[in-house]
């Protein structure tokens, strides 16, 4: 038996979407995903964010996946990150992954102000402790052969 497909497709799949020319300041938090042609400025949490190459998000987010063709800035804490437009500085972004794409224009570069980025699971402190130890003066003291 065929599944069953809807003639629309993506049209009909439930989006928060703030359109080109709208500006949205506040907190937006949202169970599905959400599309940005406009502006945002504020606190986001969703399971995916795009931003595409009209829009801009700027403050602190929460979201499953990052998707931006636009501009960003704030703190942005993702599983996932493909970026394509631009990031401002002191910009932070936590990720588990980072994919970030040229632009086909005449310059290919990618370039990144004052930003922090953090790609990967993040560290353990306890075993860290463990295998070094600081002295008095700063330095790293390796630790004990057992």
């Amino acid at each position: 038996m065929s599944e069953a497909r809807n003639p629309l497709g993506s049209a009909t799949e439930k989006r928060t979407l703030v359109e080109e020319g709208t500006t949205f300041k506040g907190t937006l938090s949202s169970t599905c995903p959400v599309f940005v042609k406009g502006g945002v400025e504020g606190d986001v949490q969703a399971p995916s964010l795009t931003v595409a190459t009209t829009g801009t998000v700027s403050g602190k987010v929460k979201a499953g996946e990052l998707r931006s063709e636009g501009t960003i800035s704030g703190e942005f804490d993702v599983d996932k990150v493909q970026l394509s437009g631009s990031v401002k500085d002191n910009t932070v972004i936590r990720a588990k992954s980072l994919e970030v794409k040229l632009s086909t224009s005449n310059k290919m570069q990618v370039v990144f102000g004052e930003c922090e980025l953090e790609v990967g699971d993040q560290p353990v402190r306890e075993k860290a402790a463990d295998k070094a130890h600081v002295s008095e003066n700063g330095k790293s003291i390796p630790p004990e052969s057992p």
